[in-house]
């Protein structure tokens, strides 16, 4: 662990084997889950080393840049080396795993900066190429003055192993079902998933969380030889920012977080969270909706609109609604909603989605929209597991599929969409304790937070509490807009110029800003 971390680790914790068995309202949900329930020992020990740089070894290593074997990356002159980072920074001398870096070298030597990594959110998605959501809004006479750095983060493409866990399903994301006995089968899903993940390298997994990987930044800072790291997240990216700012405030500089989340509400609150924020959303899409019943034939008036919409979903719940041979049920249906109203700007995609599975309800043929289709195809053949494995490594959940069902129930009135996706059980819920326990952000690392009101992956009470947070940040708001990221191509002039001022000369604004869209979305 490097001299400059603030934050200390914990031993890790012992977890007996346990069994799920609970009763759930009275009816006896019964799961064998014993390849999950191991018994967890330590996988951090004592390292022995230089007490001054016991990580000297990593911080100094040489790197050997190549061709990248991306054909885009090569055309944007990019190069490509891995990174050794000790596997658990608990033991230094231990494991070590490569973790996949590229460079855009700054292209103004006389002016520059130093390096700009970037994230693109997930967890679990590949980085290499992550710079280019920055490349196409920063103008070149910013990005010339920085090396611009993508990587894959641990466990994750080319810095992984054991990638796919070999799920039946894409995404634990996913409803709990209108009733108990849906609940119950996504009980024995959820475990399932879990167990799936659990019979590979546990160490492995428990090590891929997102402390380690803001370590793995501060190494990759290191071994390209520079003071500082400046940074861009987007989403899940955020919380990685805010994690590196804590863990090495000395060595932040320019450092923009878009689309927030709280960490004190990671993940278990997030998601939870996200229950409230969807469904006024999905009111919001309701009445542009209705707007255009004559286009849809969806309802005229927003409450009709929700009332079909729900009515769908329990049609859903009897037998599955078939489109391109892919079922959709009740524990599907409000996925395919809460994918899509994370953006204003896929109104027309997603009520033309849910005219298509209306359609088939009915027997009628449809026409299903680009946008569905891609969400099926995704469904058929991609799994998030590493996105899970990094999840369980960075905070634990309640292991009583009773808390989850009465979080539920509790949720229901206010949410009847929503609340069965917000509050259904996870992996997690069976999956080992992480080995260090979350971190506690509070520090005065000076950082730019953007969000929009309206977003509903991120809800614009992360971004307010996380300012509270980085006591020294500024929170710019993008007013009155429903979407999730708003450092975008012709979205805000405001924001845009704020972010380029800053990561051009360093322009920090003195007080919070709000924004407003340049061209509202419709």
């Amino acid at each position: 662990m490097g001299v400059e971390e603030r934050d200390s680790v914990m031993s890790p914790e012992r977890r007996r084997p346990r069994r799920l068995l609970r009763d759930v309202g009275g009816v006896v949900a019964t799961v064998i889950v014993a390849v999950v329930a191991v018994t967890v020992t330590s996988a951090s020990g004592v390292a022995v080393a230089d007490p001054a740089d016991p990580l000297a070894r990593f911080h100094h290593q040489p790197l050997h840049w190549r061709t990248c074997e991306d054909a885009a990356l090569v055309k944007e002159g990019a190069a490509c080396a891995d990174v050794e980072v000790p596997l658990d920074y608990g033991r230094p001398d231990g494991p070590r795993i490569p973790i996949a870096v590229s460079r855009i070298p700054a292209r103004d030597t006389a002016h520059r900066r130093g390096v700009l990594l970037t994230n693109s959110g997930g967890p679990g998605t590949p980085g290499l190429d992550a710079f280019d959501l920055v490349g196409d809004v920063l103008q070149p006479d910013v990005l010339s003055h920085y090396d611009l750095i993508g990587f894959d983060p641990r466990g994750v493409a080319r810095s992984g192993r054991h990638q796919r866990c070999g799920w039946p399903v894409a995404s634990p994301i996913r409803s709990a079902g209108v009733g108990l006995p849906g609940f119950v089968a996504e009980t024995a899903l959820q475990a399932q998933l879990a167990a799936e993940c659990l019979v590979g390298d546990r160490d492995w997994m428990r090590q891929l969380s997102t402390r380690n990987t803001a370590r793995d930044m501060d190494v990759i800072r290191a071994a390209l030889g520079a003071d500082r790291l400046s940074y861009y997240g987007v989403s899940y990216g955020t919380y990685l920012g805010a994690v590196y700012a804590q863990l090495f405030p000395g060595r932040s500089d320019r450092m923009v977080l878009d689309s927030a989340i709280d960490p004190q509400r990671y993940w278990l609150g997030l998601q939870q969270d996200w229950g409230p924020a969807v469904e006024t959303a999905f009111d919001d899409w309701a009445h542009w909706v209705a707007a255009r019943d004559r286009q849809y034939h969806l309802g005229a008036s927003a409450p009709e609109v929700r009332r079909r919409v729900e009515n769908l979903i329990d049609r859903a719940a009897l037998s599955p609604i078939v489109l391109e041979g892919f079922g959709f049920d009740d524990h599907l249906l409000p996925t395919v909603l809460w994918t899509m109203l994370r953006d204003a700007r896929l109104n027309a995609a997603l009520a033309a989605s849910v005219q298509a599975i209306t359609d088939a309800a009915r027997g009628r043929a449809p026409r299903v929209p680009p946008e569905l289709h891609q969400l099926i195809e995704s469904d058929k053949h991609d799994e998030s597991s590493v996105m899970v494995q990094i999840w369980c490594a960075d905070a634990p959940m309640p292991a009583d599929p009773a808390w989850y069902w009465n979080a539920i129930q509790a949720a229901r009135p206010t949410q009847p969409i929503f609340a069965a996706l917000a509050n259904n059980i996870q992996p997690c819920a069976f999956w080992p304790p992480p080995p260090e326990p979350p971190t506690v952000v509070d520090n005065a690392v000076p950082a730019l937070i953007l969000q929009a009101t309206g977003d509903n992956r991120t809800p614009y009470a992360h971004a307010v509490a996380l300012h509270h947070q980085m006591s020294g940040s500024r929170l710019i708001t993008l007013s009155d807009t429903r979407i999730h990221m708003v450092l975008r191509p012709g979205l805000s002039t405001c924001i845009l110029d704020t972010t380029r001022r800053y990561f051009r000369d360093g322009t920090f604004p003195a007080r919070d800003r709000t924004c407003r869209p340049t061209t509202p979305i419709e």
